[in-house]
């Protein structure tokens, strides 16, 4: 029977449900948006960036897969490109051996539409995506995850990740209890900064400050026009395009901070700061998140330290951030933060990796945040 992929329009909304249904039936946690409108970055006249939504339909009424499509505007190697975030595929191939190849018709059929395709994510080089993707000749590079622990005795108690097996709950309520967990959490952090460091503390001697704005206004334009020579590879962060990305009304829940130092703007910083509830990582632990940022490399030291105090002053129990670039992951350590290497895999597709070639050189100006996947979700 024939499958078309097209356009998710409202007509279809009943038969995405049908979708999900059994999906849920079948034993799968996967399905699809029951609203054909993106809530985050619809598609409007005159956006550098947009979300939409692509079904794959059999005999005009049955759905069997989905997927989402993020199309940004790149500053790529000195010039503005079309760069697409992908999101998905899912389909009943993962319930069903008759739908076991429609994964891979997905995935082509995103490239037919956007050649310069990437996705930032995934859960490790075991996933069958991610299989799929080195069969297929992606270039696939593994970026960190960063974290620093504000609070170290309530880190220890309800982090709900860490505290998966008895043994450990109770280990970690005795360092909790005792006190221990604390000193040795914090003289981590600390030696961290030490080493990254020349100063003796960032916290003490920069200057920078952050205060909170209420939209990007023209100093983020002229910010924008400076910061991204740069860089190699990086998403349009003019004033407009942030101001779709993080509304005022709407998700993400994001703080926007402006970073200034001695009168003068030399980044800005997206931040999270979230009361968790039974989440399957962090428990009930308050999170603050950097989820995206702008300034030149030699910056982000600064930068991220005007962030951190901000989120500490508020009371996050930890802060953490995905990054790629370099540089910035440095600034990271410089504010004393621990970086997990090879969390996050970018995934590129082989003619992004033409632009992008040769990467052994250009990865070191990729910049990505959480922005540029399919943004902060969970925190």
């Amino acid at each position: 029977m024939p499958i078309e992929i097209v356009p998710y329009v409202p007509e279809m909304i009943d038969a995405v449900r049908a979708f999900n249904t059994r999906m849920r039936d079948a034993g799968s946690h996967w399905g699809w948006y029951e609203d054909p409108h993106p809530d985050w970055v619809p598609k409007k006249p005159g956006q550098k960036t947009w979300r939409e939504y692509w079904l794959a339909v059999e005999d005009k009424k049955d759905v069997r897969g989905a997927y989402a499509l993020k199309p940004h505007e790149w500053w790529l190697r000195g010039e503005a490109r079309l760069v697409t975030d992908w999101q998905g595929p899912v389909s009943e191939g993962a319930v069903s051996r008759q739908y076991n190849t429609l994964g891979l018709r997905l995935l082509r059929d995103m490239l037919k539409k956007h050649p310069l395709l990437y996705s930032w994510g995934h859960g490790g080089y075991n996933e069958p995506m991610v299989q799929m993707l080195r069969s297929l000749k992606w270039l696939l590079h593994d970026t960190p995850f960063i974290l620093r622990v504000l609070k170290p005795a309530r880190f220890l108690r309800l982090n709900k990740y860490l505290r998966n097996k008895d043994l450990n709950k109770l280990l970690f309520d005795i360092a909790a209890f005792t006190g221990l967990g604390t000193l040795g959490i914090h003289a981590l952090h600390r030696a961290i900064e030490m080493r990254a460091s020349p100063l003796p503390s960032l916290e003490l001697f920069t200057r920078a400050e952050a205060e909170v704005v209420s939209t990007f206004g023209p100093w983020a334009d002229e910010l924008w026009e400076k910061a991204k020579h740069s860089y190699t590879a990086i998403a349009c962060r003019d004033a407009a395009t942030m101001n779709v990305l993080v509304p005022k009304n709407g998700w993400p829940a994001g703080i926007r901070l402006r970073v200034v130092k001695a009168g003068r703007t030399i980044g800005w910083v997206v931040v999270m700061d979230t009361n968790l509830a039974g989440d399957a990582r962090f428990g009930d632990l308050r999170v603050g998140s950097v989820v995206d940022a702008l300034a030149e490399p030699r910056d982000a030291a600064e930068v991220i330290g005007a962030a951190y105090r901000f989120l500490k002053e508020r009371g996050s129990d930890l802060i953490l951030s995905n990054q790629s670039h370099p540089e910035w992951i440095a600034g990271f350590e410089a504010n004393g933060f621990f970086v997990l290497q090879n969390k996050r895999i970018f995934a590129v597709s082989p003619e992004l990796a033409k632009v992008l070639d040769p990467f052994d050189v250009t990865k070191s100006g990729v910049f990505l945040t959480n922005m540029d996947g399919h943004g902060p979700h969970a925190l």
